[in-house]
């Protein structure tokens, strides 16, 4: 019988309501009790957390535990919290072991709602678990989605998950039918800690106070998360530019959703790739910053270079 373990992390997916709001109290054997698996399944209480409040050490410790893990079972599943599930997913893929499928998946509707949709989640988590296909994927509202290129699309609807350009993996019902082979990763070791990485958002008459008030505090990279296709506002060009020629990587991945960054505008983005700001396929600003954060954990000489093979290895770039 296949082995598999769940690994609770508080999210959603465990929470009841309170006269606080909204709180993590259900542990992984009280969601294993709620769903439907043929699979020698052992719950274990990796974190009991809400996702929002989740720290980088935290997520390096827990990409540590499931690599760990993945050497004792067959498969493992990961509830997480939506809101910073595609970040954890996209680390998690980043310093898997290759061989052991681990998927990630949560819920929208809370442990205690009338109708919740983590049970039918964590049931299909499991079932494409015991599936056998190797690497990290994610798994919700019945579809398998690439942890590298999946982003939260909706606040609110249960089919809250997507791969805009890539599409699912497969479908997940009472059977398993793969659509598309994701490709591989395992691309670092688990990192002890994780360096600071900063988002800096672009909007109409944004300034340089951000990207320059984040090197000032201490972050080792920059991630634009740029106009359209990869322009940032012309002050923060010119920052991106000098942190740059300081050494601090800067990376450019698009606001909009979906769709490739490109050096293409005079200005922007054309200068921006000029400089030598890494950019970042159709990965989201968020996986672009986790990316960039294990490249420099893991080559701190040229972390660019490293993350730009990674971007061709997994098919971003």
């Amino acid at each position: 019988m296949t082995r598999l373990a769940l690994l609770a992390t508080g999210g959603t997916i465990a929470t009841r309501a309170t006269t606080e709001g909204r709180a993590v109290s259900a542990i992984a054997a009280d969601l294993l009790v709620t769903t439907e698996t043929d699979a020698d399944v052992t719950p274990i209480d990796a974190a009991g957390r809400l996702s929002f409040a989740a720290t980088l050490d935290e997520l390096a410790a827990l990409a540590r535990t499931v690599r760990e893990t993945c050497a004792s079972y067959d498969g493992v599943v990961v509830t997480h919290g939506t809101d910073t599930l595609e970040e954890t997913a996209a680390l998690l893929a980043l310093t898997h072991d290759g061989t052991t499928p681990v998927t990630v998946t949560g819920a929208q509707r809370p442990f205690d709602d009338p109708a919740p949709d983590g049970p039918a989640n964590l049931a299909a988590a499991l079932r494409w678990a015991g599936h056998g296909r190797p690497g990290v994927t994610v798994t919700f509202a019945g579809q398998v989605y690439p942890a590298i290129g999946v982003r939260k699309v909706d606040a609110e609807a249960l089919t809250a998950f997507a791969a805009p350009g890539r599409g699912a993996l497969a479908s997940v019902g009472q059977h398993v039918r793969e659509h598309a082979v994701a490709p591989p990763t395992g691309l670092a070791d688990p990192p002890d800690t994780l360096p600071r990485v900063d988002v800096v958002a672009q909007y109409v008459g944004a300034d340089d106070h951000a990207i320059t008030a984040a090197a000032e505090h201490g972050a080792r990279g920059v991630v634009i998360a740029a106009f359209g296709a990869g322009n940032a506002t012309p002050p923060v060009v010119g920052k991106a530019r000098e942190l740059i020629e300081r050494g601090v990587p800067v990376a450019v991945a698009s606001r909009t959703g979906s769709g490739a960054v490109e050096g293409l505008y005079a200005g922007g983005g054309a200068e921006l790739a000029r400089a030598g700001a890494l950019f970042a396929g159709d990965l989201s600003p968020w996986q672009a910053r986790l990316l960039l954060a294990v490249a420099l954990a893991a080559h701190p000489d040229d972390p660019i270079g490293a993350a730009h093979e990674w971007m061709v290895r997994v098919g971003v770039a």
